[in-house]
């Protein structure tokens, strides 16, 4: 997304390979948070997931992010690691989704 001087104010970023979709990026501007911008960039993820036949996504995150923002959106943690960086943890989570008939 760009904002009406062109700068980029949100995006997201991945790929899908073999029934599953990687989320490597979701990134929204601070002034634009809460917003619904975000959870709008989520959805469309995974409706091209979807479309392309994948049968989940999975993504990471770090506690000082935004594991909350994803588990409110369904994802599930499905690991973790303590102290990384030292201090945090980071969260590796999925959503299934439902294949399209």
């Amino acid at each position: 997304m760009r904002d009406e001087t062109g700068a980029i104010v949100a995006g997201i970023w991945g790929w899908t390979r073999g029934g599953c979709c990687e989320i490597r990026t979701l990134w929204v501007h601070e002034r634009l948070r809460g917003h619904g911008y975000g959870q709008r960039l989520l959805r469309a993820a995974e409706q091209e997931a979807q479309r392309r036949d994948c049968r989940q996504v999975v993504l990471d995150t770090h506690s000082f992010q935004a594991p909350g923002f994803y588990q409110k959106h369904r994802y599930e943690i499905i690991g973790q690691i303590e102290g990384y960086p030292l201090g945090h943890t980071k969260y590796y989570l999925r959503k299934r989704l439902a294949p399209v008939l």
